[in-house]
């Protein structure tokens, strides 16, 4: 499925226009096609080109995917580097940020999505790292239907947010949709402890969910860049199928009907 990119600034409360990256998939021939939609949340680099990619290779699925930067209260919605300074600079914000302001966050980029005309009006949520922690509190939200969090970090610490004292994991019973958690088990910032209180919790407040622990992963397993030396391509793929089985079993795309020829073929590389 082929795709369109483009990108939406939204006024926030909490400060500065926050970017929304959008990839829609679109298919030849149905003009009125309508899509499910995933908000994908990315790490503390913000929008980065391996989050590009992943929202890519979902988008192709037959998803619109919708990635907001976080830190429009501080800085442009570029992406910062995998390196020292960048590492800094986003964990800082990570936690100087307010939790209110993650959650206006998600809801203006749930907002932004089901006013599409081309959104089915079910959404899905997904995220990496600090995106994969975002994601979960974006499945507080009655409009989400499935969520698939990757690694996700000050989970088990609630110490997500302006003075690190997150309700996260308190909030568990608030989630209605179905939850899928994946952690690599050599992962250190969730460490073992960490992810067991994680799968206690959802048990007892009654979540629909599934949890993997990957034996030789570790944090940021599934980003594609090597400078880190983390990403495990074979791993990630597996993952990759867990969270379409998900979406697909619950979002679901409407065709509309079908106008049009076949659409021109274009003779060029």
């Amino acid at each position: 499925m082929l795709i369109k990119e483009s990108h939406q600034d939204v006024s926030t409360e909490a400060g500065g226009d926050m970017r929304i990256f959008l990839f829609h998939p679109t298919i030849d021939g149905y003009p009125q096609a309508k899509f499910p939609a995933v908000v994908v949340f990315s790490e503390i680099y913000q929008v980065t080109g391996p989050v590009a990619r992943f929202c890519r290779q979902i988008a192709s699925h037959g998803f619109i995917c919708a990635a907001p930067s976080s830190y429009h209260e501080f800085t442009g919605p570029e992406p910062l580097d995998y390196d020292g300074p960048g590492t800094d600079k986003g964990n800082e914000w990570k936690i100087t940020k307010k939790l209110s302001a993650y959650d206006e966050d998600a809801t203006l980029s749930v907002d932004f999505l089901v006013s599409l005309p081309t959104c089915n009006g079910r959404v899905g949520a997904t995220g990496m790292c600090l995106g994969g922690h975002l994601a979960y509190r974006c499945a507080l939200d009655k409009r989400v239907s499935a969520t698939v969090c990757y690694f996700a970090t000050d989970l088990h610490g609630h110490t997500l947010g302006e003075g690190k004292s997150d309700d996260s994991l308190n909030r568990a019973k608030d989630i209605k949709g179905e939850l899928v958690m994946i952690f690599g088990k050599r992962d250190t910032h969730v460490p073992p402890e960490g992810r067991d209180l994680i799968r206690k919790t959802l048990h007892e407040a009654g979540v629909t969910f599934s949890f993997f622990e990957v034996a030789w992963a570790q944090h940021a397993f599934i980003r594609d860049e090597l400078s880190k030396g983390r990403y495990d391509p074979a791993i990630a793929g597996i993952c990759f199928e867990m969270l379409l089985e998900l979406f697909n079993r619950t979002l679901r795309s409407e065709l509309g009907p079908r106008a049009g020829g076949d659409g021109k073929v274009e003779d060029v590389c």
